[in-house]
């Protein structure tokens, strides 16, 4: 097959590019930026450089391909210009017209749990929109990719674990449905393979912990076993993510995000549809991978 993937070579497009190669697929990456040209080529893919954005580079990038994989690159959510649910329904709109105008067969939307609610949960509202935009578009099957909360955005407590001993946010009594992006690939390969035809939704997870366990897993690696998750009020969070520079708007999306997870809304669908299995990567197999860049002083996501 050729396949299209996006999101040059982050956290999901990497090792997805590296099992649909060891496949036999003929992969295209598309990338932003042409110095990752060579590391694309690397693996044995052709790189396609141009901007997600752009329909009409999209659309010959997408022509004659037998199936795409799609998602909506990170930005920067300290951008005080920033207009996030904007600039993600721009890309959406780029993809969609692609679809239409190359007519692939076969598209796989990477989205978001809480993605079935149509308000009140924060940032990912956007993403109940971009589903149907290209829901649209897609002509004959289409995958949507459901993943629960990224590992790798506990990077983002590193500060807050330096200097206060403790993760403070405004949920976590509850169960946390995280997810390796290793384990999103996998499903992202076996989609972009199927022949199902249709409209799918699939929900990626890899482990289930409340903060406390999350907290103590995390200390244990990190040599902090007495390490607390603390669930404060809202406007703590609020507060705490403006004080860092972050865009107030997208400050409170964060927030209402983490409250809908709180009372429960955000996971409700997650129940309903659970996968047969959880994913192979578990928070000790990842808690190694934190340690390493909190030793470093790295951190990251949201």
């Amino acid at each position: 097959m050729k396949i299209i993937v996006t999101g040059s070579l982050g956290h999901i497009s990497k090792p997805l590019t590296e099992k649909l190669i060891q496949k036999g697929h003929a992969v295209t990456v598309i990338s932003s930026r042409e110095a990752q040209q060579p590391a694309i080529e690397a693996l044995g893919a052709k790189a396609a450089i141009g901007s997600v954005t752009d329909p009409e580079f999209l659309s010959a990038a997408f022509r004659d391909a037998d199936a795409v994989y799609c998602m909506i690159p990170p930005t920067n959510y300290f951008n005080q210009d920033l207009d996030l649910p904007g600039y993600t329904r721009q890309v959406a709109r780029s993809y969609a017209q692609a679809i239409s105008h190359a007519g692939v067969k076969r598209v796989v939307l990477l989205s978001s749990i809480g993605a079935h609610l149509d308000q009140g949960n924060g940032i990912i509202q956007v993403y109940h929109e971009v589903e149907a935009i290209i829901r649209d578009a897609a002509t004959a099957a289409f995958s949507i990719m459901r993943p629960t909360s990224f590992y790798y955005n506990l990077l983002a407590y590193i500060p807050a674990i330096r200097n206060a001993g403790a993760i403070a946010v405004n949920y976590g009594d509850e169960k946390i449905i995280w997810v390796s992006p290793k384990d999103i690939a996998a499903t992202i390969a076996e989609e972009l393979q199927s022949s199902t035809p249709g409209t799918t939704i699939r929900y990626v997870a890899s482990d289930e912990r409340t903060g406390a366990e999350t907290a103590a897993i995390l200390g244990e690696a990190i040599g902090s076993p007495d390490l607390q998750w603390l669930v404060v009020p809202d406007d703590q969070v609020q507060q705490g993510l403006e004080t860092i520079g972050m865009q107030p708007a997208i400050a409170r999306g964060l927030v209402e995000m983490y409250a809908a997870a709180r009372h429960g809304r955000f996971w409700e669908d997650y129940y309903l549809h659970k996968p047969a299995a959880l994913g192979e990567i578990k928070l000790e197999d990842y808690a190694p991978e934190f340690a390493a860049a909190y030793n470093k002083g790295d951190s990251g996501g949201h």
